[in-house]
């Protein structure tokens, strides 16, 4: 039986970590040995990263929110707490869209959960 030599798939390999590992400072992204470390610790902090990523942006979202908020007399709570009780059904992501780019409807919203708070 013929002898099996791997160089083909084994450079394959080496390329492909080679190429992830490009722009890495020094030998990181030339040694194979070395980028590969540098390659998987990469990748973990990519999916990490990708979960944080979510937690974030909520944070944001929060912030801008209770900014908002704030001009209007009412806290961060209070103006979710009136949403709910009111029926408006809007995330986090849209309220802080509307805050920004829209100041006179989120005054309006802000008016109904007041409104709300005060009925209930």
């Amino acid at each position: 039986m013929a002898r099996v030599k791997r160089g083909v798939t084994t450079h394959a390999r080496h390329r492909k970590i080679i190429k992830l590992a490009r722009g890495y400072r020094g030998r990181a992204s030339t040694n194979f040995r070395i980028a590969i470390e540098k390659v998987e610790k990469a990748l973990r902090y990519a999916y990490r990263d990708r979960r944080a990523k979510k937690r974030n942006f909520r944070s944001l979202w929060i912030q801008r929110i209770n900014a908002g908020t704030r001009q209007y007399g009412l806290t961060y709570s209070r103006f979710m707490n009136g949403l709910k009780k009111a029926g408006i059904e809007l995330d986090r992501k849209v309220l802080s869209d509307i805050a920004i780019r829209e100041p006179d409807a989120f005054k309006s919203l802000v008016e109904q959960a007041a409104k709300a708070l005060k009925a209930a």
